[in-house]
């Protein structure tokens, strides 16, 4: 149910996102069936996400005809794009959970207005976990308003991140910035949904996130429910204006501090000095790097497959 102190193009959105969670739901119950085809190498798209972002994309021009839809399946092909008014869609993050049968994925809708994003909801089907977010109102799950994490302390912070899964990615710079963090934190945890990582911060439940890679789809949503629940958000250098840079962190204002004093250098805005001492440090690791016969032979590591990963720099 909706609440009616919620923004009217929320309440569109929330219709779009449940009416897609429905439909992924449905799938769900015979995840076998479904088909798969692969747009590269392990990274996935079902006939799922398409008709999740055909229903959301229907139900959102049906309200608002003349706004621009930006969707990970379609693309810019919708809508008025030279509208201001841009609706940024991720029809199902963690595909790659969903067909293996593990409940950790989330339709994630936002409105951004002159490039800021001022709408947000991110929907877990199958938990039926609503989360919401206006620009200036706050933000909520289910209709009670969340905040993030109030440790200030990294050493007892739960941090969330993503892994790298494309045979091109930076496989050593990711395990040194992993090492960095493991050795700092409580624990590092990877649940293959990115949306639903940022919203998880936004409730508390995680301390901080990081990830590189990430499309605008995979954060939109999210980072205004990171700010709006009085956390940070921006690249891994901290600037805030992250949205189309690939590299996302979240935390609370003190948390965020010490994830960029950690994971700045990583970052493919970090000054010359700070990337020649991470090159040299992952140069270390480059005997454990497999050869290319190898990685095509191996069995395939299946990680998030809406979340592509780039080396940091």
């Amino acid at each position: 149910m909706n609440s009616p102190n919620l923004h009217p193009m929320i309440n569109v959105a929330v219709k779009a996102a449940r009416a897609a969670g429905a439909i992924i739901n449905r799938a769900a119950l015979d995840v076998e069936s479904v088909r798969v085809s692969q747009k590269q190498v392990n990274d996935f798209v079902t006939e799922v996400d398409q008709a999740s972002e055909q229903i959301i994309i229907e139900t959102l021009l049906g309200a608002y005809p003349g706004h621009a839809i930006w969707a990970e399946e379609s693309g810019r092909t919708h809508g008025a794009q030279d509208s201001e008014f841009v609706w940024i869609i991720d029809p199902l993050d963690g595909t790659t959970n969903f067909i293996h049968g593990l409940p950790i994925y989330c339709v994630s809708i936002a409105l951004a207005v002159k490039g800021k994003v001022e709408q947000a909801v991110i929907y877990d089907p199958s938990r039926n976990d609503l989360f919401t977010a206006t620009k200036g109102r706050g933000s909520y799950m289910n209709n009670r308003r969340i905040r993030v994490a109030k440790r200030t302390r990294l050493q007892e912070c739960l941090i969330s991140t993503g892994f790298p899964f494309r045979q091109s990615d930076d496989f050593n710079t990711y395990l040194r910035m992993m090492g960095d963090m493991m050795q700092r934190t409580a624990g590092l945890r990877r649940p293959g949904a990115a949306a639903l990582d940022l919203a998880y911060v936004a409730a508390g439940f995680t301390d901080g996130f990081f990830e590189t890679g990430l499309q605008p789809w995979d954060v939109a949503a999210g980072s205004l429910l990171i700010t709006e629940a009085g956390g940070l958000v921006g690249n891994l250098s901290g600037d805030a204006d992250f949205l189309e840079q690939r590299e996302c962190m979240a935390a609370n204002p003190r948390i965020y501090g010490q994830l960029v004093n950690v994971l700045g250098r990583y970052s493919k805005f970090a000054s010359a000095g700070d990337k020649a001492a991470v090159r040299a440090a992952v140069a270390e690791l480059a005997p454990t790097e497999p050869d290319a016969d190898s990685i095509e032979t191996a069995p395939g590591q299946l990680d998030d497959a809406d979340t592509a990963q780039d080396a940091p720099f």
